[in-house]
């Protein structure tokens, strides 16, 4: 049973009777103890669900842009390669501009952090060149397909896409210009680009290198060929 209180404006008020030890009343629909954890660990599983199926679907675009060519491959394809519907796909990509742009961004946002964490780990300017050098030939060897729709397609981008690859791509040259003219400080900055660049274009040019040999092999051979190239 309880006891009725008068409020402050005479309205009658139920008490429990329990002497004020029962806690909040759980009116219909509230949570049990446990069951927002268990509410966060679902929506936790289908956030990395859909990250993991938008990873295959950069990595399988990425695969088809390369052997088909931008305007060759339909997003009905790409769908299929991942095994799910084209309305399906809605739900991660707007349309198939949206998925080259996320392909390429991929490409340089990844460079570009990798690059950094080498760069602040190496102790001088010549090891974090080295591995710098190191860093890229694994990406180009790993990342043949990516690499190839970087050099066809990156002008299939509109304005503000290209805009946004672009900019990481002269963040990604500057790290490595940085560690090129402590070496030489007598260089400009314009002379270090200038190697810089030619330095990451040998390295990109591995899609036709891995063809005549195991990576394994060719790695170390571009290795040197392109420190050989920067502080020529």
């Amino acid at each position: 049973m309880s006891r009725a209180q008068t409020t402050a404006g005479g309205v009658p008020q139920a008490t429990p009777s329990d002497g004020g030890r029962s806690g909040p009343a759980r009116a219909g629909g509230a949570e049990t103890p446990g069951a927002a954890d268990v509410r966060a660990d679902s929506v936790s599983a289908r956030t990395r669900q859909k990250a993991e199926r938008t990873d295959r679907l950069l990595l399988e675009a990425a695969r088809l842009f390369a052997r088909h060519g931008f305007r060759g491959v339909s997003l009905e394809e790409i769908a299929s390669a991942v095994g799910i519907s084209g309305p399906a796909l809605y739900r991660h990509f707007s349309n198939k501009q949206a998925i080259l742009a996320a392909v390429l961004e991929d490409v340089s946002q990844r460079l570009v952090g990798g690059a950094r964490l080498r760069v602040a780990a190496a102790p001088t300017p010549k090891e974090a060149l080295e591995a710098l050098v190191d860093f890229h030939a694994d990406f180009a060897l790993g990342e043949t397909d990516r690499i190839r729709v970087h050099n066809r397609d990156l002008g299939t981008l509109d304005e503000d896409s290209s805009g946004a690859v672009r900019r990481a791509q002269r963040e990604y040259v500057e790290l490595w210009v940085d560690q090129l003219l402590a070496l030489e400080p007598e260089s400009t900055r314009e002379q270090a680009r200038l190697k810089v660049q030619a330095a990451i274009g040998l390295l990109n040019s591995t899609p036709h290198s891995v063809r005549h040999g195991d990576p394994a092999e060719v790695k170390p051979v571009l290795v040197r060929m392109t420190l050989a190239a920067l502080m020529a």
